[in-house]
């Protein structure tokens, strides 16, 4: 499978024996269509991760409970099996520290990384505190809350345990780490992501990705081997797939008129014949240089190491008939910003740091109804700079607010700039046409025109929709330190849902 493993599961007794689920189905009131007390309280989000309480499911016997082994995935597919005495009663905290001595990873590896579970439905950090054998038993009622799954879905998703990087690490201190252990994790993990096409980059900075992990993997350049067959057969392994059927098909076209363009394959080779490590160089040293050198590049991403959600927002209209629907989207949310990106075609709409934007949060009435994460930020409109609201439509929309909140904290705790350092360090906005950017397609640039967005300003005591820019913005929800273009205001109406 493509998400790093199959479930979470534990297995009895010392000789492995029979293998046990820890997500079993949903309790009376989630199958009911109603959501479950225990798990689901609207008013925090948090309150479903605690942990607290015992399960309305029951639990496993306290004899078949005394020694279990627990199975935590890595990002890489490979399994860490760990032997425990009292499942029911382990925390995160206390299992990634029995983790981190099976891998024999050094105490700093406590900080990098942490526990997840996830599914192809949800995925969720765990804190130190939180017991991953009760949230495993509470993961239909997590999912019936923040999923828009059928509960045929929801009864057979499983969550996999999966040790990986922790949110609210900051990409800065990872090169600064000289474990190759912990290089080797981090390598995978960003690799992953970027296959995957949960990191949009371009072609042309794939090929350079790629051929570092050529010679990661491969070892260095050997010509009597590394041969463009040979690449081909493997591209899979270091090239996103979804480039190369684009790539390819473009390129079947070009062929079928005679054209001999450079094709994926030779890129990569080219790169990775690039790649001349110094003779004096050790191999472990220069492995530690290269991973490096893989992960100083998506680094360049404002979405790396983020937390995913997932969520739809509106099309613009298209034809006089004004038909739009909805687009799925990725929301990524890290340590950086917020960055809204196309499911389907991976390709980033929109990225914004903290100080770029105000946000807000608003429930729905209906249960049946996704709630709203509203992004606000500038942009032009008929060559003027307005405010510009998103709406994002998602039953995550409570974890998400909560996530930006978490980090701008995060932020704010770590390092504290004064107001006049951080105004003094914010670019000025521009006065006259902003320039064309050196590379127009470019997946990791924003496509505001892509979006159906909501313009307003603040006139007497109404928000209206209209072209100049407002003195003011709507939320009030937004960076409390450093440059923010947002002030707050008093507003007598709320925005509507439609």
């Amino acid at each position: 499978p493509d998400r790093g493993g199959v479930r979470v599961s534990c297995c009895w007794g010392e000789g492995g024996g029979k293998a046990i689920t820890l997500s079993p189905g949903l309790t009376g009131a989630a199958r009911a269509g109603r959501p479950s007390s225990a798990a689901m309280d609207a008013s925090e989000p948090r309150s479903a991760l605690e942990g607290s309480g015992d399960s309305q499911r029951g639990s496993v016997s306290s004899a078949a409970a005394r020694h279990l082994e627990v199975l935590v995935y890595l990002v890489n597919n490979s399994v860490i099996q760990i032997s425990v005495e009292s499942l029911t009663s382990l925390t995160a905290g206390e299992l990634g520290r029995t983790l981190r001595e099976a891998l024999e990873l050094p105490d700093q590896a406590q900080e990098i990384f942490a526990l997840w579970l996830v599914s192809p439905l949800l995925e969720l950090q765990l804190k130190p505190k939180h017991l991953p054998y009760k949230l495993c038993r509470q993961w239909p009622d997590l999912l019936y809350r923040f999923t828009k799954c059928p509960i045929d879905d929801i009864v057979h998703d499983e969550p996999l345990l999966q040790f990986r990087k922790n949110v609210f690490f900051p990409k800065g201190k990872e090169l600064q780490v000289e474990d190759e252990g912990i290089l080797r994790l981090l390598y995978e993990e960003a690799k992953f992501n970027i296959l995957q096409g949960r990191y949009p980059y371009d072609m042309e900075d794939c090929l350079r990705l790629g051929a570092l992990s050529c010679r990661i993997e491969l070892g260095p350049f050997d010509q009597d081997q590394h041969n463009p067959a040979f690449i081909r057969e493997k591209a899979d392994l270091f090239l996103p797939a979804h480039l190369c059927k684009k790539h390819g098909g473009f390129l079947a076209v070009l062929r079928a008129r005679g054209a001999k363009p450079h094709s994926y394959e030779e890129g990569l080779l080219e790169s990775f014949r690039q790649l001349v490590d110094d003779a004096a160089c050790e191999e472990s040293e220069a492995l530690r240089l290269h991973y490096r050198a893989y992960l100083e590049k998506c680094h360049l991403l404002r979405y790396y190491g983020s937390a995913m959600f997932t969520g739809e927002i509106d099309k613009p209209a298209q034809s006089f008939l004004h038909r739009n629907g909805r687009k799925l989207v990725t929301i990524a949310i890290s340590l950086d910003g917020v960055s809204v990106m196309d499911s389907k075609e991976k390709c980033v709409l929109l990225a914004l740091c903290f100080h770029e934007l105000s946000w807000e949060y608003t429930a729905s009435e209906d249960e049946d109804t996704a709630d709203i994460l509203w992004l606000e930020f500038d942009g032009e409109e008929g060559g003027a700079i307005v405010n510009k609201l998103l709406k994002i439509y998602s039953k995550q929309a409570e974890l998400m607010s909560g996530m930006i909140d978490n980090c701008i904290d995060f932020n704010t705790a770590v390092e504290m700039p004064s107001v006049q350092d951080a105004a003094a360090t914010k670019p000025p906005r521009p006065k006259g046409k902003r320039g064309k950017l050196q590379r127009q397609n470019s997946v990791v640039c924003n496509r505001i025109q892509q979006l159906s967005t909501i313009d307003y300003v603040e006139e007497g005591k109404e928000i209206k929709r209209v072209k100049p820019k407002r003195a003011a913005s709507f939320f009030t929800r937004q960076l409390s330190q450093g440059p923010t273009s947002y002030s707050a205001v008093e507003m007598t109406e709320t925005l509507e849902q439609g």
